[in-house]
């Protein structure tokens, strides 16, 4: 398996994506007409057939999600570009390649669920995507293609908790970016109180192909219960570091060895985090593992918003992990207890361990620690924190110990 599949990224850098006169040339909109054509019903029942899975990391199915809201005189639609996730840029790719489809796949949303105003929140590092989308808004108004539904643009301000939907809709109200108890779930209650939907940039993309190929199409590709095409970053130790659209029965040792063109410098492979810095470390023997959502669960990996990081033999996991654990430190929140003094206990003791002055005790405090933040943390910040941690001791215990000779 050589090739990519391209769908959302089919016309990259071949139309002007603010421009919705170019977009609607390559069949643009269709998938909009042809939604709003069919009864809100309907239009729920095709994204179900596809299949299709959010891509924003948790994976859950589209069509299911949308059937949960319930009538209400107002209802939003969110589009989550927050992309916190360091080693992550398939979003903002996404939008300076294909923004139009990102605007259709909301109004698409929109009429599936009865709402007539949409918000995209994009992170705070990504000043000139916002000018990107409003420029595509004022483009598509222009064309007269979103006839009543309204998109506006909202800006973060770099929490990477924001990530998660209820803190992206506290931070669109003006709040501090906090995470909700669930329930109730954003499709019930959520901005304002009223029922919303928030899907993931590359989730709202793929709608517009959907409606105008057939939910069936759709599910004809990739894996079975992950259909589709996803969009992968590749960074770190690689010949080849950048963006592709594969199939979801794609496997790692393709992405890396064919896509990626193998280990830079003629260089040993050592192991592969997939899904951001919150993802697990992968070892070779795990590398024909399907880039889809379910076999990278059933490794104990995830595959998360794509982000593929290969490190070479030459690199540290140790001081690699030491750092991550930094970077979660500081993004806590801190609304909870597990993720507020676990991240910073879990960082403390990978700097001990990493300056070589840890011991055996030590490693045994991050295993009881990292299940204790998985179990007990409020979201999914402090459940993820300890993955890359865990995930090394199972693979790489010996480079640990090796630091305390």
């Amino acid at each position: 398996m050589a090739e990519e599949k391209r769908i959302i990224l089919e016309y990259a850098d071949q139309i002007n994506p603010e421009n919705a006169g170019e977009y609607i040339k390559v069949g643009g909109y269709k998938g909009l007409e042809k939604a709003r054509a069919m009864s809100r019903k309907d239009v729920i029942e095709e994204v179900k057939k596809s299949g299709l899975r959010g891509r924003g990391g948790a994976g859950f199915p589209a069509g299911l999600k949308w059937s949960f809201v319930p009538e209400a005189p107002v209802k939003y639609v969110v589009c989550n570009l927050d992309e916190g996730e360091p080693g992550t840029y398939k979003d903002r790719i996404i939008c300076q390649k294909n923004a139009q489809a990102v605007l259709e796949g909301m109004a698409i949303c929109g009429t599936a669920i009865d709402s007539t105003k949409g918000y995209i929140y994009c992170r705070g590092e990504y000043p000139y995507v916002v000018d990107l989308l409003n420029k595509a808004i004022d483009s598509a108004k222009e064309a007269g293609v979103l006839g009543d539904f309204d998109i506006e643009v909202r800006m973060g301000a770099g929490a990477y908790v924001c990530g998660e939907e209820t803190a992206l809709i506290e931070s669109i109200e003006g709040n501090r970016g906090e995470p909700r108890f669930k329930p109730p779930f954003p499709g019930v209650e959520g901005l304002w109180g009223v029922p919303t939907i928030v899907n993931n940039v590359e989730t709202f993309a793929a709608l517009p192909y959907i409606l105008s190929n057939g939910g069936e199409w759709f599910a004809g590709i990739g894996a079975p219960k992950y259909p589709g095409t996803k969009i992968l970053t590749l960074t770190g130790d690689v010949n080849n570091a950048t963006y592709f659209e594969v199939p979801t029965d794609y496997n790692l040792r393709d992405v890396i060895y064919t896509l990626g063109g193998g280990i830079k410098n003629g260089k040993k492979f050592k192991a592969v985090q997939v899904g951001g810095t919150s993802g697990a470390f992968i070892p070779e023997q795990n590398l024909n593992t399907p880039i889809d959502f379910d076999s990278m669960s059933a490794i104990g990996a995830a595959l998360g918003s794509g982000a593929v990081l290969v490190l070479d033999e030459t690199r540290d996991i140790v001081d690699v992990v030491t750092r991550i654990a930094k970077f979660f430190e500081h993004e806590s929140c801190g609304k909870c207890n597990p993720c507020r003094e676990g991240t910073f206990r879990a960082f403390e003791l990978m700097e001990i361990i990493n300056d070589g002055l840890g011991n055996a005790g030590d490693l045994d405090t991050l295993k009881i620690l990292g299940r204790v933040m998985k179990n007990a943390s409020f979201c999914g910040l402090g459940q993820a924190a300890p993955i890359p941690i865990q995930s090394t001791l199972q693979h790489f215990e010996h480079e640990y110990k090796r630091k305390f000779l």
